[in-house]
C-alpha cells in the first residue's frame, strides 16, 4: 500500500465510539501476538513495518479546521503504533483538503483514509457518505485535493465506499477508477448498498469484481466475524485485505485468531470468562490513562462491557450494575463474582454489532436528478459535515 509493507493483511474499520486508543491498542496487541517479533522489527520500507492497520475514529474535517478541542484530542497518538492511521470525513473540497495538510504537517497521521461509505440518515439525507459519490465532481475534487497535500510529505491516502446508493444506482466503479487516478494507495469496499444499511450479507461477489478493474490494492469490508470468514473472503474475491468492523467489537482477540489462521499458526483457544474479565480489566486500565477522568472512562466502557460479555451466564441484575459503573474499583468488584471457568458461548463467537432492516435511502431532494452538485446543494453540504457520519 504506496510506502506501507503489511505484515498481515487485516484492518480494524474506523469505528466511531468504539477504535479509540485503548481499543486500538488492544487489537493491535493480539494482532501481533502470532508473529515473531523479530518479523515486526525489520523495516523494508518507510515506518517499521507493521502487523495491520488499526484505523482511529472517523475525524470531521470541519471540526479539525475550525480547531474543535475534543477532535484535536482524538488524534492523540498512542506511542506504540507504528502507523498512525487516520479517517477524514467531509464534503467540502477546501475543507477536506486543509485537514489533511493540518494532518500531515503536524505530523500526525501516517496513513489518511477518506470516509464514502457512512449510511447513516442524517449524514446521507444531506449528500455526504455513502451518497457523495453520486456526485462525481464532488467526490473527485474531494479526493484529487487530499491526495495532493499528503503526498507533500509522502502520506499514502486511501478511500472506503460502499456499492452504491441502491442497486440502481451503483457508484463503486467509476468512484473507485476516480481515486486510483487521483492516486490513492488502495481502495475499501464494504460489500452492501447504502440501502442494505448493514442488513442482509455483504455481497463479496462485487469486491471479486472491483478486484479485476483495479491495479491498486483491494480491501474487503462485511460480514467478517471469524479467521474462516476472513480466509474464505480471500479465496472467493482475491481482495488483497480484510477490514475487520464489528465482528471485533467486544473481541479484540479476533485479531490474534485471523492472523494466527493466515499465517498458518495454531488457532488460539477461545477464551474463558476469567480470560475475557482480564482483558476487560485491562481494557479499563487504558481507558482511565487515556482519559484521565475515572467516571468517564467507566461511562465509555459501559457499551464496550455488553459487547464483552454476550452470550455468557451473566445475571440480569449484574448486567444492570455493569450498565451502571462509574469506578474502576467497582468494576473489578463486579467481575469478580463472575465464574471465571465458565467457557466462551458459541453464541458469542457469530455476527454482532447493528444490523437490522434495509433502509430507503434517504438523500437531498433532487440528488439523483444529475451526477453534479449544484450551488444549491454545495449549500446543503455544509450541513452535512456538522453532523459527522459514524464509519462505513
Amino acid at each position: 500500500m504506496g510506502p506501507l509493507n503489511l505484515w498481515s493483511p487485516v484492518i480494524l474499520a474506523p469505528m466511531a465510539g468504539v477504535t479509540d486508543l485503548p481499543f486500538r491498542r488492544l487489537c493491535r496487541e493480539f494482532g501481533e501476538r502470532p508473529l515473531d517479533p523479530g518479523q515486526l522489527s525489520t523495516a523494508e520500507a518507510g515506518k517499521d513495518a507493521p502487523a495491520g492497520l488499526y484505523v482511529m475514529e472517523m475525524v470531521t474535517a470541519r471540526a479539525l479546521v475550525e480547531g474543535n478541542r475534543e477532535t484535536w484530542r482524538m488524534l492523540e497518538p498512542d506511542p506504540d503504533e507504528r502507523v498512525r492511521s487516520v479517517q477524514l470525513y467531509g464534503t467540502n473540497p477546501a475543507t477536506m483538503a486543509e485537514a489533511a495538510r493540518l494532518l500531515v504537517d503536524r505530523h500526525l497521521a501516517d496513513h489518511l483514509d477518506m470516509n464514502f461509505g457512512c449510511p447513516v440518515p442524517k449524514v446521507t439525507k444531506r449528500g455526504g457518505g455513502a451518497a457523495l459519490p453520486w456526485k462525481l465532481d464532488l467526490y473527485r475534487d474531494i479526493v484529487t485535493g487530499v491526495v495532493r497535500e499528503a503526498d507533500r510529505r509522502g502520506i499514502p491516502v486511501t478511500v472506503k465506499m460502499r456499492i452504491g446508493i441502491d442497486d440502481d444506482h451503483v457508484t463503486v466503479f467509476e468512484a473507485a477508477r476516480i481515486a486510483q487516478a487521483a492516486g490513492v494507495v488502495a481502495v475499501g469496499l464494504h460489500a452492501r448498498t447504502q440501502e442494505q444499511y448493514y442488513s442482509g450479507h455483504a455481497r463479496w461477489e462485487w469486491i471479486a469484481r472491483l478486484k479485476e478493474q483495479l491495479k491498486v490494492p483491494v480491501l474487503g469490508n462485511g460480514d467478517i466475524f471469524s479467521a474462516q470468514d476472513a480466509r474464505e473472503m480471500m479465496a472467493q474475491t482475491g481482495c488483497d485485505a480484510v477490514v475487520i468492523g464489528r465482528g471485533c467489537q467486544g473481541r479484540p482477540w479476533l485479531f490474534e485468531e485471523i492472523v494466527a489462521d493466515l499465517w498458518d499458526r495454531p488457532a488460539p483457544t477461545p477464551p474463558n470468562l476469567g480470560q475475557v474479565c482480564r482483558v476487560i480489566e485491562r481494557h479499563a486500565d487504558l481507558m482511565v490513562q487515556t482519559l484521565g477522568e475515572e467516571l468517564r472512562a467507566m461511562r465509555e466502557m459501559r457499551k464496550h462491557l455488553g459487547w464483552y460479555l454476550r452470550g455468557f451466564s451473566v445475571g440480569g441484575a449484574t448486567r444492570q450494575q455493569l450498565g451502571l459503573v462509574s469506578t474502576r474499583a467497582e468494576l473489578s468488584t463486579i467481575l469478580a463474582t463472575l465464574n471465571a471457568e465458565e467457557p466462551f458461548p458459541e453464541v458469542a463467537a457469530g455476527p454482532r454489532g447493528r444490523a437490522g432492516k434495509a433502509k430507503r435511502p434517504h438523500l437531498p431532494d433532487g440528488w439523483l436528478s444529475t451526477r453534479t452538485v449544484s450551488e444549491q446543494e454545495k449549500a446543503l453540504l455544509h450541513l452535512a459535515e456538522a453532523d459527522g457520519g459514524s464509519g462505513g
